[in-house]
């Protein structure tokens, strides 16, 4: 197997010839032999997604942009969840050079520091996703990622962020849920700061990689669960073990997905193939949007006509529940000074940006209940 020092210097290697190939081409192109043409630099990417999942079809939204701009210099071998390592490890394996880049969410990396949550499933000031990825590159965030992961936790990583999710749902039960009371003693499965969040309202929870969701449902493990949207629930099989679904929570409100490089893998790269894989994120957060308003509305349009499902929206009454557990952790969390940091920088920029946000918004509701009479039922 090759080891990491050997695949950096093949790594500079590559690059220096790539260079070099630029000054034979202007020399003259017609005397260059075809055998100098080289061959891409292979990027090794695993996924924290099971094969089937669609999220694996946003990973490859990226990587056809990648290996597009950069003319095929690039390629990049994307892996399942489990083809290296497991979901929860994809970032680990990014510092240890085992691979070269994950797609991931940074609340897969909870146990390393709670503070990893805030990057996407953190306490909701009142921002959308779209918010807080406006944090992340335009309010100071991306500063507060890179002291995270270098500086305190000491990982060898850089990391960027892109496709803002809609709000996760809270989720598949067995029966109705209309209370607080209703959810007490539930085993529950939920990843992150969330964890926290649910159990505080009387929640058992278990955190598990989405493979093993449906599973833990047969075996009891769990009664309830979330993941994230219709897609990639149906596609796991949560209509199979739970026909009533709640849309809109406060759980998870805000993620990201976290595009994360080896840090020696990164600043090997030519700047010109570094901002091609840099900038490709924001190429595909547009693209992963677009699919993802298509695929998750319409899958949700099958779960209720094809699988039986009841699609609710969960009550005021759990949602403010919500909020109130997210005042304890946030008292809690706060009295951690790097925890406290980054929730300060949140605050301040969702009080700025939200409010514009929310005052200019027009009642979407309203203008869809006029043309599409009595489908709402907020």
């Amino acid at each position: 197997m090759q080891n990491q020092n050997d695949k950096s210097v093949s790594r500079r290697s590559f690059l220096k010839k790539g260079s070099m190939l630029g000054g034979v081409a202007a020399a003259g192109a017609l005397s260059a032999p075809a055998v100098l043409a080289q061959a891409p630099l292979v990027v090794k990417m695993q996924s924290s997604w099971p094969a089937s999942d669609i999220w694996m079809d946003f990973a490859r939204e990226y990587i056809t942009r990648v290996e597009e701009m950069s003319n095929n210099r690039i390629k990049v071998d994307l892996l399942p969840a489990g083809a290296v390592v497991g979901a929860f490890q994809v970032m680990d394996a990014v510092n240890d050079g085992i691979i070269d880049a994950g797609h991931t969410v940074s609340v897969y990396w909870y146990g390393k520091s709670k503070a990893a949550s805030f990057f996407g499933t953190g306490p909701v000031f009142g921002g959308s996703a779209t918010t807080m990825l406006g944090w992340f590159y335009q309010g100071g965030g991306q500063e507060l990622y890179r002291e995270l992961t270098q500086d305190i936790l000491g990982l060898n990583v850089v990391g960027f962020y892109g496709f803002p999710m809609p709000a996760q749902p809270f989720g598949w039960f067995k029966g109705e849920v209309n209370t607080v009371a209703d959810i007490k003693g539930f085993k529950y499965r939920t990843v992150g700061l969330a964890a926290d969040l649910l159990q505080s309202m009387g929640m058992s929870v278990a955190q598990l990689p989405g493979g093993e969701i449906v599973p833990a449902m047969e075996r009891g493990v769990i009664d309830a669960f979330e993941f994230n949207n219709p897609s990639s629930d149906s596609r796991f099989g949560a209509q199979d073990v739970a026909k009533n679904y709640y849309l809109s929570s406060y759980h998870q409100a805000s993620e990201s997905f976290e595009f994360c490089f080896n840090k020696d893998f990164w600043d090997d790269l030519e700047p010109d193939l570094r901002a091609i894989m840099q900038y490709s994120v924001e190429a595909a957060s547009t693209s992963n949007t677009a699919l993802a308003m298509k695929e998750y509305s319409t899958d949700l349009q099958k779960l209720q006509s094809e699988s039986g499902v009841t699609v609710h929206r969960t009550s005021k009454e759990i949602l403010a529940a919500q909020l109130d557990a997210w005042d304890g952790l946030i008292e809690e969390l706060g009295n951690d000074a790097f925890m406290k940091k980054i929730m300060d920088s949140q605050r301040a920029w969702v009080e700025q940006v939200a409010y514009y946000e929310l005052m200019n918004a027009p009642d979407l509701g309203l203008a869809y209940d006029h043309y599409f009479p009595g489908k709402l039922k907020l």
